[in-house]
């Protein structure tokens, strides 16, 4: 899910929380119910984060994205490379975000099976999730939900099972860089073959060093975007070779124009989330 996501529909009447200072290193976690029943609508722009949702209203939320459409009770989306939309008509969410070298540990499997699509958290973590959508449906309070969800990430954990010193100093240098960072240079700074980076990288974050480098220049360019600057401005700033080259890139990960992207755009529960996550996953994780 996106650090700007993209909305649409009205955003009003909603009950926000977050992020919760409790969460792990290299996550968060923030929470919104639709209280007045204007409904979810939203579409969102790939991130640097892999994002977990938990609905725990006792409905499903409708995913559109490159799998195709789902009714969902709670998913996982990784690195995509493609916008998706987010429904429902009356939702009620928990939502994690981690940073892809975190997640590493916590999922159980490699961010290459994630796909493109998203992924059923029951086909993760069978029957606990129907357990913690419930125990979340009971709390009174975002601070019960939010201790609930931090226990259930604990649980899950595998701090053993962590990416290769060389992929996480890649990640740290493409976010530092943002996005504009050579893979040859990289790789040979790293001591490794670029062909040895581009497969531990990949298998191991979900995307090639190439794509990474992309989407960490995407979000660079949104957060000027959303912010109302010219888009050859961004452009020049964040290290495309022209306007051109940005819209395409734009067109890639939100489905949109430049133009599109301006906070004045979003509705509320959109732009409260575009403020909760900030710059969160803009550094190392």
């Amino acid at each position: 899910m996106g650090v700007a996501d993209v909305g649409c529909g009205s955003g009003v009447g909603w009950d926000f929380a977050g992020p919760s200072a409790a969460a792990p290193s290299g996550a968060a976690i923030i929470g919104y119910r639709d209280v007045g029943g204007a409904g979810l609508d939203l579409r969102v722009a790939a991130t640097t984060a892999v994002a977990l949702v938990i609905e725990f209203g006792g409905r499903e939320l409708i995913v559109d994205n490159a799998g195709g459409r789902q009714a969902l009770g709670g998913f996982v989306v990784g690195l995509p490379m493609a916008a998706m939309r987010i429904r429902s008509r009356h939702a009620e969410c928990v939502e994690v975000r981690l940073s892809p070298i975190r997640a590493h540990s916590l999922l159980g499997i490699a961010a290459t099976d994630l796909g493109r699509g998203v992924v059923p958290l029951e086909e993760l973590w069978g029957s606990e999730v129907r357990r913690l959508r419930e125990q979340l449906a009971d709390a009174g309070t975002w601070e019960e939900r939010f201790a609930l969800t931090k226990s259930f990430l604990a649980q899950c954990d595998r701090p053993m099972r962590t990416p290769d010193p060389e992929v996480i100093a890649a990640w740290h240098r493409i976010l530092a860089s943002g996005g504009q960072v050579k893979v040859g240079e990289l790789a040979e700074s790293l001591g490794w073959s670029r062909k040895r980076l581009w497969a531990r990288f990949e298998s191991q974050i979900g995307l090639t060093p190439k794509r990474a480098a992309m989407l960490v220049r995407f979000r660079c360019a949104v957060v000027g975007l959303l912010a109302g600057r010219p888009a050859a401005d961004v452009a020049a700033v964040c290290g495309y070779t022209d306007q051109a080259h940005l819209c395409r890139d734009v067109a890639i990960f939100a489905d949109r124009t430049p133009g599109a992207l301006h906070a004045g755009n979003l509705p509320v529960i959109a732009r409260d989330r575009y403020r909760a996550w900030g710059t969160f996953f803009q550094s190392p994780g």
